[in-house]
């Protein structure tokens, strides 16, 4: 800048050369320039650059720290500080991000594979019944990109399996595998193995159960974003009275906005790909029946606790556990594969039901342990009211007038 400005004010290269110091070339060469060169600090050599290709290599691998690489490479030679590791893999680090989240976008042929989430969307306010949670169930269509959604109200395994067959009831059908994440639902979070119930309902259907690696969602990318699109593009804003209104509304948008809008990977709409999905036809199969699986603990009545009522399980099974299953009009306790009592499931909170050889159980074995004669329920059967004879009140009666004037004569005689 100072040369184009003595340049400027109309002095000679030997003269602006004279003024600055520099040498006329130089000067020459600066007045040709249009901008400054920016400056560059010369490159150094450093006692790391014969070690480098063996950190990166062993640091993208297995991410090990820097005083665990100065023990590795100061026998091959190194004589710096940790310090001067430390700094150069501080930009190792970046670049190992980027390979770690580094994905390739999975296409799938139509028919083999859609993926199932699902996400909370906070609480609602029901009139009467206070706050109520908003869970909501997105599966897509891998190929074709078609989506159903189902809002809930729990995220329990019969719910699980009733929003899986009202989907495959909306797409007519179900792929050969569905991609999950590690739900609870779907994998045991202590053991790792897949869930026995989840993994009946799958097989009455035939497709297959496939989950991603843990703590990465971006393998099932699809679904994923297509929970972000829901809350976002759907639920954002919007006004429901209830659970039934809030899914009117949801297919109501399915229908007239998610799946005919042209999808940005595609560049078609899902609704006009959906046609060539080859899925299993819906009515190929029966559909599965759902039951309500509950372990209970028998109590010391002989009965368990299911939805506020009580079932009676017999005197064999106190303090043992049992499973209580649930279905439709039916409620059936198990002992592993023993069916211990069915009953019809009682629709009024607070009743109780009761089997009359477990009722009879139950007062043998009080009456054997008391140590009793007759078993008084033989002298009286259960529901029988006892008859007693209205002479034994006459006697009763005298017998306390008696006592009352014998009371009145000693009180006379001891004033």
């Amino acid at each position: 800048m100072d040369i184009k400005q003595l340049k400027g004010e109309g002095l000679s290269i030997r003269a602006i050369a004279r003024e600055t110091g520099f040498s006329r070339n130089t000067v020459r060469r600066t007045l040709r320039e249009r901008a400054p060169k920016a400056y560059h600090t010369p490159e150094q050599a450093s006692c790391l650059d014969p070690f480098k290709a063996y950190i990166d290599k062993r640091y993208r691998k297995f991410s090990l720290s820097a005083v665990r690489i100065i023990e590795e490479i100061q026998p091959m030679g190194y004589e710096g500080s940790i310090r001067t590791l430390r700094r150069y893999m501080q930009t190792l680090r970046p670049l190992s991000d980027a390979f770690r989240t580094a994905t390739v976008r999975f296409e799938t042929s139509p028919g083999a594979q859609a993926q199932a989430d699902w996400a909370s969307c906070g609480h609602f306010v029901d009139v009467g019944l206070g706050r109520k949670p908003v869970h909501v169930f997105v599966m897509v269509m891998g190929f074709s990109r078609m989506m159903f959604v189902k809002f809930t109200s729990s995220m329990e395994m019969p719910t699980l399996k009733q929003c899986h067959m009202e989907a495959f009831e909306y797409f007519g059908g179900w792929t050969q595998r569905v991609l999950y994440d590690n739900m609870a639902q779907v994998r045991d979070p202590n053991t790792r193995e897949l869930n026995k119930d989840f993994v009946d309902f799958c097989a009455h259907y035939g497709f297959a159960i496939k989950t991603h690696r843990p703590r990465r969602p971006r393998t099932k990318g699809k679904v994923e974003r297509m929970v972000d699109y829901v809350k976002d593009n759907f639920l954002n804003g919007r006004q429901f009275s209830d659970y039934d209104d809030l899914n009117v509304q949801a297919r109501h948008w399915l229908e007239h906005t998610a799946n005919i809008r042209i999808h940005e990977t595609t560049g078609r709409r899902p609704v006009d790909l959906f046609p060539e999905e080859r899925l299993t036809p819906y009515c190929s199969i029966a559909p599965y029946r759902i039951y309500q699986r509950v372990e209970c603990k028998v109590g010391k009545e002989g009965y368990v606790r299911f939805d506020r009522s009580r079932y009676s399980a017999g005197p064999a099974f106190v303090g043992r556990s049992v499973v209580v299953e649930a279905c439709d009009a039916t409620i059936t306790i198990r002992s592993k594969d023993l069916i211990v009592a069915e009953y019809e499931r009682s629709l009024k909170p607070g009743s109780c039901a009761v089997k009359p050889e477990h009722l009879q159980e139950m007062w043998k074995l009080c009456a054997a342990r008391s140590g009793s004669g007759v078993p008084h329920w033989e002298q009286r059967p259960p529901g029988m009211v006892a008859v007693t004879d209205l002479g034994v009140y006459d006697r009763i009666g005298a017998q306390a007038e008696l006592k009352a004037s014998n009371s009145k004569l000693r009180s006379e005689a001891n004033p």
